[in-house]
């Protein structure tokens, strides 16, 4: 079974998809970490995160695995420093390349195959999982997504981090493959105002109502 999850960064979808894939005893696979390990390994090698060809054959020499909920990239462990503001800057435009998205997208169904799991990104349900059993779309304003990052992130400008993740939306949406939407069969949830926990219920509740 596939419990897929979509929606923006920062709307709650890794905290809550790792919390539910917990309760259900499902695993974890977060295909936006993907993303991100490939725009850091091109960081961490002195390649332009936007120099499209050289980000693809840096991607496909690489080896990214999932060990314990935790991305690796050849090996060892960088799931912390994923989500760095280096990285935030250019996830995006590493995700835009379609044969990046064929890469993850290859990927995440090799691992998913033959599992129940429960995955998030930004489009899990519309792309790489269409056919998923449960789908949902979780949401909340800039405002609130923007504090929530500030948090996790000492030291950071909240003023700077609302700005990046307005300007991360729009390209979001206006992707030419992958662009952010809301699958039609999707469960719309709102987590501007709700704890994680709260969340969390809704889900777990949803999937086990019958099909």
């Amino acid at each position: 079974m596939v419990i897929a999850i979509d929606g923006p960064a920062g709307s709650g979808k890794s905290t809550i998809a790792r919390m539910v894939a917990s309760k259900l005893g499902y695993y974890f696979l977060n295909t936006g970490s993907f993303y991100r390990a490939y725009t850091l390994s091109a960081l961490d090698r002195g390649i332009d995160p936007l120099d499209r060809d050289k980000v693809l054959a840096n991607s496909e020499k690489i080896k990214i695995t999932v060990e314990n909920g935790n991305i690796c990239i050849d090996g060892l462990e960088s799931e912390k420093r994923l989500h760095t503001p280096e990285v935030d800057a250019y996830c995006s435009q590493v995700s835009s390349d379609p044969r990046i998205r064929e890469l993850v997208n290859k990927a995440v169904r090799k691992l998913a195959s033959g599992m129940n799991i429960v995955t998030e990104g930004r489009d899990t349900t519309t792309v790489i999982f269409p056919n998923a059993e449960y789908k949902f779309y979780f949401d909340a304003s800039p405002e609130i997504r923007a504090k929530r990052r500030a948090e996790e992130q000492e030291g950071s400008d909240y003023n700077q981090i609302l700005e990046a993740i307005r300007e991360r939306d729009r390209m979001d949406k206006e992707k030419e493959t992958g662009a952010l939407k809301i699958a039609p069969d999707a469960i719309y949830l709102d987590t501007s105002l709700l704890t994680i926990n709260q969340v969390c219920e809704k889900v777990i509740g949803a999937v086990r109502e019958p099909l």
